[in-house]
């Protein structure tokens, strides 16, 4: 496999000439559950956002790091806010309940050097935040978000574009 040089342009197609929903129509139906699922009111929507955010960017794609921070901005977050996930641990911009579901994520999603990566501790401190329904509905929001991990990095929908139709 070769790197293409980090001064290439980025072509503004996707790489998969078809969306997938119109290949496996299902994903339609599962993509609505996932929302619906998250959007249940038991955790804020602006932590759903921040937390998907997050996993957009620790899974290194620009098209759902593109596609949350436009959710967020359409939701009235401030830029702040926005602008700092990606530094969280340090920024005055959160509040405590958003820095549990901001570490509950990063453990998720980045290998454990030793150990499991969500312990008896950072549970603990999440679940002081969050009912069991809201630490639930956190799960599939970061679930969420790795379920359409593939779909950003394989077919390359071109970032940017509508959330209803990044093929067009």
């Amino acid at each position: 496999m070769t790197d293409r040089p980090i001064t290439a342009e980025i072509p503004a197609r996707p790489r998969m000439a078809q969306d997938p929903v119109r290949l496996v129509p299902e994903l339609a139906e599962v993509s609505a559950a996932l929302f619906r699922a998250t959007g249940n009111r038991s955790v804020p929507r602006a932590t759903i956002g921040l937390v998907q955010l997050r996993a957009g960017q620790l899974a290194g794609s620009t098209y759902l790091t593109v596609l949350h921070t436009g959710l967020l901005r359409k939701a009235d977050e401030s830029e702040e806010r926005i602008t700092s996930v990606a530094t969280w641990q340090d920024s005055p911009y959160f509040t405590a309940a958003e820095r549990a579901a901001l570490a509950l994520t990063e453990a998720a999603l980045r290998p454990a050097g030793q150990g499991e990566r969500v312990g008896d501790a950072l549970y603990a401190e999440v679940a002081e935040h969050y009912d069991e329904k809201a630490l639930a509905t956190l799960m599939i929001a970061i679930g969420q978000v790795n379920f359409f991990t593939p779909v950003a990095l394989i077919a390359k929908p071109v970032p940017g574009r509508a959330f209803t139709d990044p093929w067009a």
